[in-house]
């Protein structure tokens, strides 16, 4: 009973190792968690929407365009490490059951800046941000229950 009273109470656990604790959370509090995850993810759609807008300016729009959206993805899914925790998150990420989705979201996490950076393929870079979004679309539903699986009977009905 006293070890789950130092639990919910904020006080560190000892039988955890000092990697666990460094890299989880908990020892930051219930609100001041939330409140960096609020300021990451709206940073994240911050830059998600400058990059969208800076992707009519003429000669390096498409370049910032795929910069700024993978910026913006990769802090709005490093805000989740604030709810949750690093390991929790990176042990999350890579279940089973989301191991294919964290692949492919990767992968154009760093198709992307490989396609504007090293590539200088300002259409590759495109098409990579635009299967960043569905890859992290997939990737985010694969938290809420059954919703992969109504997503696919919804676009398996719409094609039949």
């Amino acid at each position: 009973m006293d070890k789950l009273r130092r639990v919910l109470n904020g006080h560190e656990d000892e039988e955890q190792g000092l990697t666990t604790q460094v890299l989880d959370s908990s020892s930051l509090s219930f609100g001041t968690r939330v409140k960096w995850f609020a300021i990451c993810f709206v940073f994240g759609i911050a830059c998600s929407i400058l990059g969208t807008a800076l992707l009519f300016i003429p000669a390096a729009g498409k370049k910032l365009f795929a910069v700024f959206y993978t910026l913006g993805n990769i802090a709005a899914l490093a805000s989740t490490c604030f709810l949750m925790g690093p390991l929790k998150q990176l042990k999350k990420m890579f279940a089973p059951t989301r191991l294919i989705a964290t692949i492919v979201m990767l992968l154009c996490l760093i198709g992307t800046l490989c396609a504007v950076f090293w590539w200088h393929k300002n259409g590759l870079a495109i098409i990579f941000c635009v299967l960043q979004f569905f890859a992290m679309t997939w990737y985010s539903i694969s938290y809420i229950p059954f919703a992969r699986d109504a997503v696919i009977k919804c676009f398996t009905g719409c094609l039949n």
